[in-house]
């Protein structure tokens, strides 16, 4: 464990890290995706979805005390299931996850991007923006990794700020009655419109990540992971208010894989559109650029641990192939699969590692601390999510169930191939 004096990130840094990993491309990607399904109780969805997240947040804020360890989730499932069969899948899964919500965020990017070009539906021009989206940060990431991490914080500040306009100058255009009641879809699709768009609150795991760089871990950690979390809920209240109450809906659905920049008109005209749909092309490629930055040294972790292909141990600082196998991987789940089918893969994907991640806690309680009958509440919340989310799917989009059916089989199949037989020959000395 680090000591005091390498730990250089303090309270606002930890929020800044969390709520920057949340307000990434998710929103833009997905909002338009909750006013479908929820109409005008999307609020209420994206509070179902943040209760999840806040319950998992718990779990994380504790287990990151416990083990302060870059390796975050995976380490916490290692533990409680000691480096088994499971533990290695349910890796392998988290790997596979952060593919698609690379994925996720290039088809946001691809969407925003059209809406500057004369022909806003040409699917040939979506693709080829949508490789752009994750070619150019696979690019920058393989010429120097510290170039990733230099414009996050100013991006960050300019996707909050943009918001916070959009809040507060659309506020007076919103009409209550589209929020009202009678435009409410039933309470289990409401639910399910949540957990489909939970993707967009994944990303206060990251903090974990930085465990080891906090500053008094034991009083910051469970501050950063509380404060992000809610913080980030209100905003997203806040914003789907604003776009289902000062929008007509029918206007929402034509244009809904941009909704939020369309959210901006009312009170911002077309300068409103465009300032947002600039802030959307920052976000998601930032997004993208640190997605990929942070996937590449997950894979060469997993690798040590025999659960990826190891090519080069000299490579833990720049791990070109991992940031080459996440591009190849990225592109074609961002070119074959739709954004909705994406965005519920995605969602899927992060509820069972939180669930996991929930059950870790329960199972590691003694080292933790902590009351573990929140832990239990947690993983049976997470679990009942993903069971809802599953089930809407089965209905909705069976394309979409497969595919994160397949995405499981992949994850055990590897791990009782690759990881069984040769996990020991490419294990280092922990």
């Amino acid at each position: 464990m680090p000591n005091s004096t390498q730990r250089t990130i303090g309270l606002f840094g930890a929020l800044a890290i969390g709520i920057g990993g949340m307000v990434g491309g998710g929103i833009f990607a997905v909002l338009g995706e909750a006013v479908s399904m929820a109409h005008g109780a999307t609020p209420l969805a994206f509070l179902a979805a943040g209760i999840v997240a806040l319950l998992t947040a718990y779990a994380y804020s504790k287990l990151s005390v416990a083990y302060q360890s870059s390796g975050g989730s995976i380490v916490f499932i290692d533990n409680a299931f000691n480096h088994s069969l499971f533990s290695g899948s349910m890796n392998v899964v988290l790997w596979l996850s952060y593919l698609v919500t690379i994925a996720l965020y290039a088809v946001a990017f691809g969407s925003y991007a059209l809406t500057f070009f004369e022909a806003p539906t040409d699917p040939f021009l979506k693709h080829i923006l949508i490789s752009i989206a994750i070619i150019f940060p696979g690019i920058i990431n393989l010429l120097s990794a510290s170039i990733v991490s230099r414009s996050e914080t100013i991006i960050v500040v300019i996707k909050l700020l943009l918001m916070g306009v959009v809040i507060v100058v659309g506020m007076p255009y919103v009409e209550t009655q589209r929020l009202s009641i009678e435009h409410w879809e039933a309470p289990l699709s409401i639910v399910s419109a949540g957990m489909m768009i939970f993707v967009a609150y994944e990303g206060f795991e990251l903090i974990a990540n930085a465990a080891k760089e906090i500053k008094e871990p034991q009083k910051n950690l469970p501050r950063a992971f509380f404060g992000a979390v809610i913080f980030v809920i209100f905003l997203y209240i806040l914003i789907s208010i604003i776009t289902v109450g000062g929008v007509d809906e029918k206007s929402l659905l034509v244009a809904k894989d941009y909704a939020l920049a369309v959210a901006a008109e009312p009170a911002l005209g077309k300068v409103g559109f465009t300032l947002v749909a600039i802030a959307a092309l920052l976000a998601t490629f930032s997004a993208i650029n640190a997605t990929i930055f942070g996937n590449a040294r997950l894979s060469f972790s997993l690798a040590l641990e025999g659960e990826l292909p190891l090519f080069d141990k000299k490579e833990s600082l720049n791990p070109k192939m991992g940031v080459l196998s996440t591009i190849g991987l990225s592109l074609l789940l961002a070119n074959l699969i739709d954004l909705n089918a994406i965005a519920i893969i995605g969602s899927a994907s992060f509820l069972l590692i939180f669930s996991m991640v929930n059950l870790s806690a329960y199972l590691l309680h003694e080292k933790v601390g902590g009351h573990r009958w929140i832990y239990l509440i947690a993983f049976l919340v997470t679990l009942a999510s993903l069971v809802t989310l599953l089930v809407h799917t089965w209905s909705s989009d069976i394309s979409a169930l497969i595919i994160f059916v397949c995405f499981l089989s992949i994850a055990v199949i590897f791990e009782l191939t690759y990881g069984h037989y040769y996990r020991k020959k490419f294990t280092t000395k922990r």
